[in-house]
């Protein structure tokens, strides 16, 4: 008969090590702070517009953005994902954010991508900052599908509270969701 708590101990030591690993494979963010990371940010934001124009309207209505420019997610067996990013309220960086997802289940591979939160609501982004570590969840609402696809910023999509936009990917990984993806506030 196995013993729970073990396999507990098991599961947790594997995604903190998976973790671990992800987070050093080299997003190219620590060393050099906010600098670094506003850069990067800046990148993404531009390469965004430039693929999807309708996330120029979007990102004039929101009352905030976080922008996590490179997020490295790898599994095998278990798996996790790791980066950095900026909270940007009126083209200003005003904090700094971390994102970790952990996972178990039969997978296999890597991938990188970046994504966008939209906060199209005050209150929506008061309880991000208020929070100590702030988990999106499957009421995210997505403006670029699977395909890539930008999806019209119609009433329906700009009534939601957080908008999510998740692209550039590259690896061998099949899909990027945030469920289950927390963010925490950092010092760069």
């Amino acid at each position: 008969m196995s013993n729970p708590n073990f396999s507990r101990r098991v599961f947790t030591m594997g995604a903190l090590a998976t973790v671990g690993v992800t987070a050093a494979c080299g997003n190219g963010i620590g060393s050099r702070g906010s600098q670094l990371i506003d850069a990067r940010v800046d990148t993404t934001l531009e390469e965004m517009y430039r693929q999807y124009p309708n996330t120029q309207s979007l990102a004039q209505k929101a009352t905030g953005m976080l922008v996590m420019p490179l997020v490295t997610e790898a599994g095998f067996g278990f798996g996790g994902a790791y980066g950095r990013g900026a909270l940007r309220i009126d083209g200003v960086s005003v904090d700094y954010y971390s994102v970790v997802k952990g996972s178990g289940g039969l997978q296999i591979g890597a991938q990188q991508y970046a994504h966008v939160l939209f906060f199209m609501t005050q209150d929506a982004l008061t309880e991000f900052r208020r929070s100590p570590g702030w988990a999106a969840g499957a009421d995210l609402e997505y403006v670029i599908s699977d395909k890539g696809d930008s999806v019209n910023a119609d009433t329906t999509t700009v009534l939601s509270p957080v908008l999510a936009a998740v692209f550039g990917r590259a690896g061998l990984r099949i899909g990027a969701t945030l469920e289950g993806t927390k963010y925490t506030r950092i010092i760069p």
